[in-house]
């Protein structure tokens, strides 16, 4: 009976949807993976209650599958049982309120220009250890490093003259990252008190830090200030792209600065241009464009690029990321 069901279905989908054959086997060995489950558990599929698809929701969760293949099992199911109920041998389809898991990548955090200013005026410079922090902050703004690569910066990976800093990414990948004239300018207070033998920072015992002392470190500035925002040492790498991108820099130089192998990882910050889009909308609804008359809101906008805002500091790049922070 179960076989004689599944074959039709799936004769539903190639001549009454028309789908293809890859499709098709796709729901096949979907509908495989659901019926190995039930019979485990000695259930009918025909009877199925609400309690049976839990259960088989958490067998899913258990399989460490990605939310893409869950989701697609999900929907093959559901399709599943809607042509069940068309065919009058179900009377209630059991996965129809079932919700897919969401696929979307969660925005990442970070400060908007206030934000860092307030995080950087907080760090009390009077001390080696304070200025140790503030010179670790800046490099991180500057860079956009991850902590793993920020840690093993070495004194000899550093150009002075240029400004720039040689890292060793994921996957052994090597780049150059660029930093601007306030991180030179602490960068030079500190190792005028500091002696670095090999690591740029170290703890007490002379060491290079280590992962969570330095989220320790940036832990231990929020609690000093009024920003609310869960702040990591990657709040700042996010930071990082994304006044690049409000700034104008092109995504493919942000890819190359953060180290991204591929560029879709680096799409994520594109949310921010709609922070920047909305300023430049707003500004430009403020008038006329055809008439020069002040704006009702009927008219269109035509948005044209981002404003270049500075002097370029860059040595290889046309663009002014950090307006407030001395670049």
């Amino acid at each position: 009976m179960k076989e004689v069901q599944v074959d039709k279905f799936l004769f539903f989908l190639k001549v009454e949807l028309n789908y293809s054959e890859l499709t098709i086997k796709s729901y096949q060995l979907d509908l495989t993976d659901f019926f190995e489950y039930i019979e485990s558990k000695k259930i009918n599929y025909l009877t199925i209650t609400n309690h049976d698809v839990r259960g088989y929701l958490k067998y899913l969760d258990s399989c460490n599958l990605k939310n893409s293949t869950i989701s697609r099992r999900i929907s093959t199911l559901r399709t599943f049982y809607n042509y069940l109920v068309d065919e009058n041998i179900v009377e209630n389809n059991v996965f129809h309120n079932v919700k897919n898991p969401k696929l979307e990548k969660k925005l990442p955090n970070y400060l908007n220009y206030n934000e860092m200013e307030e995080l950087l005026e907080s760090i009390d410079i009077s001390t080696t250890e304070g200025l140790e922090k503030r010179l670790l902050i800046e490099m991180f703004y500057s860079t956009g490093c991850r902590v793993s690569e920020m840690i093993n910066v070495k004194i000899s990976d550093i150009d002075f003259t240029n400004k720039t800093i040689r890292i060793m990414g994921k996957g052994s990948k090597e780049r150059i990252v660029y930093f601007g004239d306030y991180a030179s300018k602490y960068l030079d207070n500190y190792l005028n008190k500091v002696k670095c033998d090999k690591y740029l920072f170290t703890n007490k015992k002379g060491e290079k830090l280590t992962i969570n002392e330095v989220e320790q470190i940036v832990k231990d500035i929020m609690k000093h200030i009024s920003i609310k925002t869960h702040v990591t040492p990657h709040t700042l790498r996010h930071t990082f792209a994304t006044h690049l991108l409000n700034n104008g820099a092109d995504i493919k130089t942000v890819q190359e600065l953060l180290g991204h192998a591929n560029l879709s990882t680096t799409g994520i910050y594109t949310h921010v241009s709609s922070d920047r889009l909305k300023d430049i909308y707003e500004d430009g609804m403020t008038s006329n464009p055809i008439k020069g008359e002040q704006n009702t809101g009927t008219s269109s906008v035509i948005i044209g690029p981002m404003p270049y805002s500075g002097p370029i500091t860059f040595p290889s790049f046309g663009f002014f990321p950090f307006p407030a922070f001395g670049f």
